[in-house]
């Protein structure tokens, strides 16, 4: 491997850039952490540029010789000082970003965020979708970035595989759901309780709200259902992820009973 040892170093440079929004975009490429997540966005087709690996963090780096990546050792200092997480896992890499879906194919069962802004939230909501069986996700204006660091960590892959679209108008890209047959259901505390709804049918696409406003009225207003899950004890609310977990579970469950 190719050996670093100078912060000034133009790779250096380059990756611990991406750790921003304006990098990323201009680049086309994110920066993914750890051995678990780097073998995650192998095994999902994503296309490595370079790999760093710390000094006594060595193995990974015979996955990525034959991609055409550019593999360097680095001194753990170095790779700490490229890596957005606190306490680095010793190696890091650039891969080109997953691409977004086309409107025109997006499959049946969608999660929505609409101004969901915390990272470790939206992480969680993708990863979940992912495991309940949800096929998509859809960011609307007001959303942490989706290929941050913060929100690809919690999404633990998830983000590698579950396809997504980003949209400045939600509204309007509601308002072609609801066209195009689909229930938009609207995580709602005003409202009706969520285990009194009429059945969804299989083309769903559960939108979720900023943590603290709910989702916009501009949403709100193109819900066909406006649901809240029932607070039976002293709390007022739920956590934005835990609520869209348990909401996508029980619709899965109720198209898996109607097939």
């Amino acid at each position: 491997m190719e050996r670093i040892t100078s912060a000034k170093n133009p790779l250096i440079q380059s990756l611990r850039a991406l750790r921003e929004g304006r990098a990323r975009r201009e680049t086309g490429c994110i920066l993914v952490e750890g051995e678990v997540m780097l073998r995650e966005a192998l095994s999902c087709g994503l296309k490595p540029r370079a790999l760093l690996v710390a000094d006594g963090h060595e193995g990974i780096e015979g996955l990525f010789e034959t991609s055409g990546a550019r593999c360097c050792s680095v001194p753990e200092a170095l790779l700490a000082a490229v890596c957005d997480t606190k306490t680095p896992q010793g190696v890091c890499a650039s891969f080109e970003a997953p691409r977004p879906l086309a409107l025109k194919e997006l499959p049946e069962r969608l999660i929505v965020l609409d101004g969901v802004q915390d990272p470790g939230n939206v992480g969680t909501i993708w990863r979940t979708a992912d495991a309940a069986g949800f096929q998509a996700l859809i960011a609307g204006a007001g959303t942490a970035d989706l290929m941050s660091p913060k929100v690809l960590r919690a999404a633990m892959g998830s983000g590698f595989r579950l396809p997504y679209v980003e949209t400045q108008n939600l509204p309007d890209l509601l308002d072609a759901l609801a066209e195009s047959g689909y229930t938009i259901i609207v995580s709602d505390l005003r409202g009706d309780s969520f285990y009194a709804r009429p059945k969804a049918g299989k083309r769903v696409a559960l939108l979720v709200g900023n943590e603290a406003r709910g989702v916009s009225e501009a949403s709100r207003e193109r819900a066909t259902m406006r649901v809240k899950l029932p607070m039976r004890g002293g709390a007022e609310s739920l956590n934005a992820a835990v609520a869209a977990g348990i909401l996508m579970y029980e619709l899965m469950r109720e198209i898996e009973e109607e097939q």
